[in-house]
């Protein structure tokens, strides 16, 4: 039937199905093209021919897996070098060894898997790796200085000192350059050899030789150069304190205007001990300065640490600095403040108590002020037991109250706590006791197991402040065996007693000064302590680490 006959309603629904049938002609052929899905194809609209999408994505795909395994490549060369740094440094124990590899193949093998089964590329296995490996970068680095470090405290050897020339603090001169036509006070008596070569070098310096007026001793100079008798003196600025007890604001008078500093060498007689295995001593020495830590200088802190491994007994001796005793090698049998054997060099504090308590003392340890703020910082704190409550004073250099009993400090209080001698019963005598409360509290915190992860940010943070003529490879040896068999050690604190006194000294034979006379019992007695010590005894009256 034709569309004339059809009525209005049929004619329209004939159109109907006419046009439903060319659209679906229409959708067939597009199918056959593959433009059914017009949104994924570059094709007029509809999708590429699928010859042509399998054309694109392999060369994307190559692109990717190019980069995922330069990084890969990347964090295994970081993984090894951080391997090779931590095993330079030496301090950790074969089986911390063992898990640090085993962490650092599985951080490896997480990345590779993030590029195996990669979802959108891998983009985030990407981040990660990318992370890994600048992570494992700082660490090497940082251990690299820690290395470093180690070695800069290790393996001292040798003692400077430091000669000034000095002048009225209102004097034109500022410069040694200005004196070429000054007289100049000299002592020969007393490190004569160093004042010789200070006046040969400055001879040299100003193309001259300079006039010279010798006096017997420091004191006598210092005299002069206030009397107008010499217009400048030389002399060793480790006799800076002496001068000050002798002389009231002797440092606020003169100025100085030179430098020259004179290095020596000392015997090393520390290279045979065998620190894992024998009982060995440790002298302890707190300088009073903060400028470069070979100095020599008076000694504050005058402590012998006797050190048992076997036994891990630790036997801390302090003798008070103005303990009255000869300085062998020096004095020539006159006797002398032993804070004053540091101004002869720390080889002469050992002599001196090596002497004192018939012991040997191979190794030493000189540590700076700012040492024992930047160790007790970084251990977190200190806890130290204190036997009085008092204020500290503000020559302590901080002015704080301390309780009797167990007190938490910082680096700062720490200090101040073993400085503090003013306002303390016993004075001297108890300022020594609590140098060996924080010596006592640090021990105890750096044979925790907590050590092992603050032992790379101790080593750096005293680099500069602390010396010791410890090898590298004994230091280590001593840190490597703590952290392998963990343990308590037992720790015995005693302290030289004595009486005061005023006497004459042999570094400042112009006036008497006061002196602590000492007690040969209680000498005697530490003796003894000493020996049970080396003969692997444990000592009553201890402490535990623990």
């Amino acid at each position: 039937m034709g569309k004339k006959g059809m009525s209005s309603k049929e004619r329209r629904e004939y159109e109907r199905l006419q046009e439903q049938k060319k659209r679906q002609i229409e959708r067939r052929h597009a199918k056959s093209l593959g433009l059914d899905n017009p949104a994924k194809s570059a094709y007029g609209g509809g999708r590429a021919p699928k010859e042509n999408r399998h054309r694109r994505k392999p060369a994307e795909k190559r692109r990717a897996n190019f980069f995922g395994n330069l990084l890969l490549i990347l964090q295994a060369a970081a993984s090894v070098v951080f391997m090779g740094m931590v095993s330079l440094l030496n301090i950790i124990p074969l089986k911390y060894l063992a898990v640090i590899m085993v962490c650092l193949l599985l951080l490896w093998l997480i990345g590779f898997v993030s590029q195996i089964r990669r979802r959108k590329r891998g983009a985030g296995g990407k981040v990660y790796i990318m992370l890994m490996t600048l992570f494992l970068g700082m660490g090497s680095y940082y251990i690299g200085i820690a290395t470093g470090a180690l070695a800069q405290i290790t393996g001292g050897n040798s003692k400077i000192d430091t000669m000034v020339v000095a002048v009225p603090i209102d004097d034109p001169a500022e410069n040694i350059s200005d004196t070429s036509s000054y007289v100049f006070g000299v002592q020969y008596a007393m490190n004569g050899k160093d004042v010789k070569e200070t006046v040969s070098h400055i001879n040299e310096e100003l193309g001259t030789e300079i006039e010279t007026s010798e006096y017997s001793s420091v004191s006598e100079q210092a005299r002069a150069l206030h009397e107008g008798s010499v217009e400048a003196i030389i002399y060793n600025e480790g006799y800076k304190g002496i001068l000050e007890e002798e002389f009231d604001g002797y440092s606020d008078k003169v100025k100085i205007i030179y430098k020259y500093n004179i290095r020596t060498s000392l015997d090393d007689v520390s290279v045979d001990v065998k620190v894992k295995t024998d009982p060995f001593s440790v002298y302890i020495s707190g300088i009073d300065v903060y400028g470069e830590i070979t100095t020599n200088s008076r000694s504050d802190v005058n402590i012998i640490a006797t050190v048992n491994p076997k036994t891990r007994q630790i036997l801390l001796v302090t003798t008070p600095r103005d303990y009255y005793v000869p300085i062998p090698g020096i004095s020539q049998g006159s006797k002398d403040k032993l804070t004053h054997a540091g101004i002869y060099g720390v080889d002469a504090s050992i002599r001196t108590l090596s002497e004192l308590y018939d012991v040997d003392i191979p190794f030493y340890a000189r540590v700076n002020f700012t040492s024992l703020v930047d160790i007790v910082d970084e251990l977190g704190g200190v806890e130290v037991n204190s036997e009085y409550a008092f204020t500290t004073s503000r020559d302590s250099g901080k002015v704080m109250k301390v309780s009797e009993g167990l007190n938490s400090f910082n680096g700062v209080e720490a200090l101040a706590f073993a400085r503090e001698r003013k306002n303390i019963p016993g004075g001297d005598d108890q300022r020594g006791k609590n140098q060996q409360a924080v010596i006592t509290a640090m021990i105890k915190k750096m044979v925790s197991p907590a050590m092992l992860l603050k032992a790379n940010g101790i080593i750096n943070s005293v680099s500069g402040n602390v010396e010791t003529n410890m090898s590298q490879k004994q230091l280590q040896t001593l840190i490597k065996m703590q952290l392998n068999e963990g343990g308590s050690w037992n720790i015995r604190s005693v302290a030289a007693e004595g009486t005061g006194d005023r006497q004459y000294c042999y570094s400042a034979p112009g006036s008497s000064l006061y002196v602590t006379q000492p007690d040969y019992e209680s000498i005697d007695a530490i003796t003894e302590l000493i020996r049970q010590v080396e003969n692997g005894e444990i000592l009553q009256e201890t402490e535990s680490t623990e």
